[in-house]
């Protein structure tokens, strides 16, 4: 992953992010309440030797000293040091757990001992350091005196600084525990997003497409939270950004089929419910803006939507033509005062994909390129059937429609390759239903919207609403 991926990971997920760290402080701060308050006293003991008064006895001292101090530190946690503390404080606690309590520690190239005690009770913590220190200094004199009687230890302890009754706890660290939350929080919010946004299949942006398939991306169309109820935008709304990408389309479609003979497209998808019926009925509404002759086919002989779309009476329609029932050009409605010519689907057949690879459907197909500069046939999703591959193969080209955040890689892996298995190649990829805020916002990039439109775009789309539409 490059350094974009991850800002635009951060932008996606600053939601998640931001309660994590939250709970992180959050965490930590229920943690540092909780906790009891813990206070600590340090004593400091001065530890000496007896020698003479010349300098080689000096020197000899002080070596030995300091090579006794860390045996003396060490003393501190054994019963021998303990158990008169316990004693003289009355504690109810075995000389370990007291021991637990305490540290000693020796300074480098000193004679000093600190011993420090941690307790809830900020003055039986400075009891405990001092009466330590007091037993220590007594153990260490029996320790180290000779057994003649009346014998004097060589070594001296003294305790040169009392344990003072501290004011304020050690523990918790209330500032640090709240610092530790907030970075725990923030590295856990940044690793969850980056782990779902790995773990994520869903096509989102032009570079998930091109992860699966080599096909152009010839528009990318904005999602419109009112599209059902609008569902032919580029009449309804002609100045809106949602149409704007539709005209885009249009332009891009006409540089794609340059030097080619017939400009006819099957529009499909890879599963339902990604806005292919819309894609290809406002397709031919821009199309025929430009001044093209344009003939809507609704080839989805499963669940046909184009006539409701169109406003137009489908009971009649290229399910007749194939079985010889009627003639093309006494089922074909022009639709208002435009060029678009739809061909609606007609009765649901029982059997589909036998109608669209007949050799009349290619004699349909044949036809409908000899009358009309463009057409666009509305087929049903790849994955569940066969119909829109065999189309495909018949009309020379698909257009498959992808909606972001919905379909996932496998899905248009697998449209892709059904093509790819009966020879139909795909004309190009149309993303659908793409965020209009956020890191994967449309209006920027290769699929940057206009903001306004041609004369002819507003004279050819003055027409009829669709119930004004011929019956």
């Amino acid at each position: 992953m490059e350094l974009r991926d991850y800002i635009r990971i951060l932008r996606k997920s600053w939601i998640l992010i931001t309660v994590m760290t939250l709970l992180g402080i959050a965490a930590a701060a229920a943690y540092s309440l909780l906790q009891t308050p813990q206070y600590s006293a340090t004593s400091k003991v001065f530890v000496s030797t007896q020698s003479g008064g010349t300098v080689s006895d000096l020197a000899q001292g002080n070596t030995f000293t300091t090579q006794r101090v860390q045996t003396y530190a060490d003393l501190v946690a054994t019963p021998a040091v303990l158990l008169p503390v316990i004693a003289e404080l009355g504690l109810d606690v075995e000389a370990g757990g007291l021991g637990r309590t305490l540290t000693s520690s020796a300074p480098q190239n000193t004679s000093l001992i600190e011993i420090t005690a941690v307790n809830s009770d900020p003055v039986l913590a400075a009891e405990i350091a001092n009466g330590a220190s007091e037993s220590l200094t007594s153990v260490v004199d029996n320790l180290e005196r000779p057994l003649e009687e009346g014998a004097v230890s060589p070594v001296k302890l003294t305790l040169v600084q009392q344990a003072a009754v501290p004011n304020t706890p050690v523990s918790p660290n209330v500032p640090v525990n709240l610092v530790l939350g907030l970075l725990v929080g923030l590295a856990l919010g940044v690793g969850f997003a980056v782990l779902r946004d790995v773990l994520d299949t869903r096509i989102r942006t032009e570079r998930d497409v091109k992860s699966v398939t080599e096909a152009a991306i010839v528009g990318g169309i904005a999602f419109d939270p009112k599209a059902t109820s609008r569902p032919l935008i580029v009449q309804d709304d002609p100045r809106s950004p949602r149409a704007e990408s539709f005209r885009s389309l249009r332009t891009n479609l006409q540089f794609l089929g340059a030097g080619q003979r017939h400009h006819s497209f099957v529009v499909t998808s890879s599963i339902e419910s990604e806005g292919k019926s819309t894609t290809a009925a406002n397709l031919a509404i821009a199309l025929a803006a430009a001044g093209s002759r344009v003939v809507l086919v609704d080839a989805d002989l499963r669940r046909p939507k184009v006539a409701d779309y169109m406003g137009i009476e489908g009971a009649v329609g290229i399910t007749d033509v194939l079985i010889g029932r009627a003639e093309l050009q006494d089922v074909l409605q022009p639709w208002g005062r435009s060029t678009v010519t739809v061909l609606p689907a007609g009765r649901i057949p029982p059997n589909p994909s036998e109608l669209l690879g007949s050799p009349a459907m290619e004699a349909l197909v044949e036809e409908l390129n000899r009358e009309f500069d463009h057409v666009i046939f509305d087929a049903p999703p790849l994955l569940p059937v066969t119909d829109s591959a065999i189309l495909g193969k018949l009309v020379g080209g698909a257009l498959v429609v992808v909606a972001a955040g919905r379909t996932t890689k496998h899905q248009l892996e697998g449209a892709v390759t059904t093509l790819e298995h009966v020879g139909a190649p795909v004309s190009g990829i149309i993303l659908t239903m793409l965020p209009t805020s956020g890191p994967d916002a449309y209006g920027y990039g290769r699929y940057g919207y206009g903001y306004g439109y041609g004369v002819e775009d507003e004279n050819a789309l003055a027409e009829p609403t669709r119930s004004a539409a011929r019956p």
